[in-house]
């Protein structure tokens, strides 16, 4: 028999124990030449109003897949080496050379590797095409675009994926010549010699590890300081380091506690699953961590970008509340009186029904140095005040003395602000704001504060004018269905392009096109995420039920059921696979919470649906891992 007989016989041989890491393979190398194949293509970015963010993201994106698939690749490498560790050794006994082995291996994983290298590449040849489709959907461009094969995008696949080969294949050498005899027949039994935390001190660091973790959910709440940059980087190590220590300490103290109370007299099911999570506390201690790590950063990505894609609408409405802006004072985002003229004699001609308004407002001076606001905000103010009854076309219908302060780019600094707030006057009179709003009152006037009162506080103001009346600015609405036809006419009749692009139409395409590619990417990222993460614990499962398969065999001798042992082995991935994702589960919500300062909306509801269709794929990995250990334990007699 030949060297390369040989290969190929231990190839089928392992096959039930490599298909899911050869699929994870295709499909990274697949979405890797898609991501590529689009990054490369210039007629896609061409057709929408991305040309650069979209090279970029993809570029982004391919960078971020290389790491994950790279990190994957060589861990799982890992792993399998270290089950095959008896096999490597029995070889070595029987008279090959390391060397021998080393070739046989490298031959293997080559084989291996450039076979899911090129099914992944015609794969994702493919599905390109589906994918470019679905990106096109979920930018909202409905016309047809053809992509083509990209000759660049295949080299740079097989750049990335043959070093990725070579790392793996040296990881095969070091395992080969590193390792004696002994130490490969006894790999696949090592454990951890238990010890118990005892003491004062393993207490304290049980409970250090939820204390840090608590501490860093409350800080990710209170980070908006002038020492922002360092509690981002608390929030990020109390949450990690203490995600480490529940694992490490909190777990296996807590373990250690029940196994006492019960003064050794564990049931079956206990068995089954404390005393196999306690033998492999410091070794799952790791992998779990990083598991929960990486699980968190997927859902967080994907909830953030889902979330904006989700209210994409809104926000727009609230950064540009008119269809189309017109003003006595023209600027590079405001069309002028003359333009404004044109465009009603034209929506007048091709019977566009449009509702006009003139909105007047005038400058005051306010300070919210003692103000009980956040204090990245307490200073003087310039704020433009604008009277109710100038906006009944935004739906302001106040007549009272409800007072709000409309200004979009501190919003998130006003949000868990305490209402109502007094501001001072410039004379020190106190005047009382009900709300503070995110919603501009023109169009992209983020920079712009403005007061909105009632017509009666607007008249009794004035007194406080700091300067000048604004110039008079023109809002024109139209309905919905009529809005596109609108924007056509609006194109005509102004000529200046960054002008063009100011409407709310337009606005809204643009950034739907960004939400678009964000979540586009954000969720082949994710998936890739998940799919390496659980197929990573997979393979670690995997492992431990061939360690043991002979106490399965021996329980099975003494009498036990299959069901029986089942429910034992259930209760252990409950904490393998469960604890994780709850710990993941937790970090994304604060993280997202945290992040609230880039929403201008409720994004509850988008991030719930992101993590529920999260978790749903990563417990398949469970239900996964439990056929394989009910055929294991079925084997065992």
């Amino acid at each position: 028999m030949t060297l390369f007989d040989l290969v190929l016989r231990n190839m089928k041989k392992n096959v039930k124990h490599y298909y899911l890491y050869f699929f994870a393979l295709i499909f990274s190398v697949a979405l890797y030449f898609v991501f590529a194949s689009l990054q490369f293509d210039t007629t896609v970015a061409e057709r929408t109003a991305l040309s650069g963010s979209m090279t970029s993201g993809f570029k982004a994106a391919n960078i971020l897949l290389i790491i994950i698939a790279g990190i994957f690749i060589i861990y799982a490498n890992s792993i399998f080496l270290t089950r095959r560790s008896k096999e490597i050794g029995l070889y070595q006994l029987i008279g090959l050379t390391k060397n021998a082995v080393a070739k046989m291996l490298i031959i293997e994983n080559v084989l291996l590797s450039f076979g899911a290298l090129i099914v992944g590449i015609l794969t994702g040849t493919v599905v390109s095409r589906l994918f470019l489709l679905l990106l096109l959907k979920v930018v909202g461009i409905q016309e047809t675009v053809q992509l083509q094969f990209s000759m660049d995008a295949l080299k740079s696949t097989l750049l990335v994926f043959t070093i990725i080969i070579v790392i793996t294949s040296i990881q095969m050498i070091r395992k080969v010549y590193k390792k004696t005899l002994i130490q490969l027949f006894k790999a696949d039994q090592a454990t951890e010699i238990v010890k118990e935390p005892k003491g004062i001190i393993a207490a304290i660091l049980a409970m250090s590890g939820i204390g840090l973790i608590v501490f860093g959910y409350w800080l990710s709440g209170h980070m908006l300081n002038q020492f922002l940059l360092l509690n981002m980087l608390l929030v990020l190590f109390a949450t990690i380091f203490g995600s480490y220590l529940i694992f490490r300490v909190s777990i296996g103290w807590l373990l250690g506690r029940i196994r006492r109370m019960k003064k050794g007299h564990m049931s079956l099911k206990d068995s089954l699953s404390i005393a196999p999570l306690m033998h492999r506390m410091k070794g799952n201690a790791q992998s779990l961590t990083i598991i929960t790590t990486l699980s968190a950063m997927a859902m967080t990505m994907i909830a953030i970008s889902y979330s904006l894609f989700y209210s994409n609408e809104e926000v727009t409405r609230q950064l540009l509340p008119n269809d189309f802006q017109f003003s006595e004072e023209t600027s590079a985002f405001i069309g002028s009186i003359e333009q404004l003229k044109q465009f009603e004699e034209r929506l007048t001609a091709e019977q566009i029904d449009y509702e006009r308004a003139a909105v007047h407002a005038y400058p005051i001076e306010l300070s919210l140095k003692e103000a009980e606001v956040n204090e990245m905000v307490r200073e003087d103010l310039t704020a433009h005040v604008v009277s109710t009854e100038d906006l009944r076309y935004l739906g302001y219908d106040w007549n009272d003395d409800y007072t709000a302060l409309h200004y979009s780019m501190l919003y998130w600094a006003f949000k868990d602000t305490k209402m109502p707030v007094d501001v001072e006057l410039s004379d020190g009179e106190k005047l009382i704001i009900h709300e503070f709003s995110g919603d501009n009152i023109f169009n992209l006037t983020s920079f712009e504060a403005n007061l909105v009162v009632s017509p009666e506080q607007y008249e009794r103001l004035k007194r406080y004018q700091s300067g000048e009346e604004s110039p008079v600015r023109y809002a024109i609405s139209i309905p919905n269905k009529q809005l596109e036809e609108a924007q056509r006419i609006f194109e005509e009749v102004v000529e200046d392009e960054v002008l063009r692009h100011s409407t709310y139409y337009e606005k809204y395409q643009s950034m739907r096109q960004s939400s678009g590619l964000m979540i586009f990417i954000a969720g082949f990222l994710g998936l890739v995420f998940l799919i390496s993460t659980g197929s990573i614990l997979y393979f670690k499962q995997m492992t431990e039920a061939e360690q043991e398969k002979q106490s399965y065999k021996t329980l099975r001798q003494l009498g036990f059921s299959t069901q029986e042992l089942l429910s034992g082995i259930r209760r252990k991935q409950l904490f393998v696979f469960g604890l994780p994702l709850l710990i993941g589960l937790l970090h994304s919500w604060f993280a997202v919470q945290s992040a609230n300062i880039i929403f201008m909306t409720d994004v509850t509801i988008p991030t719930l649906i992101a993590m529920a269709v999260y978790s749903l794929i990563y417990l398949s990995f469970a239900v996964l891992t439990m056929g394989y250990y009910k055929q294991v334990v079925k084997q065992s007699m």
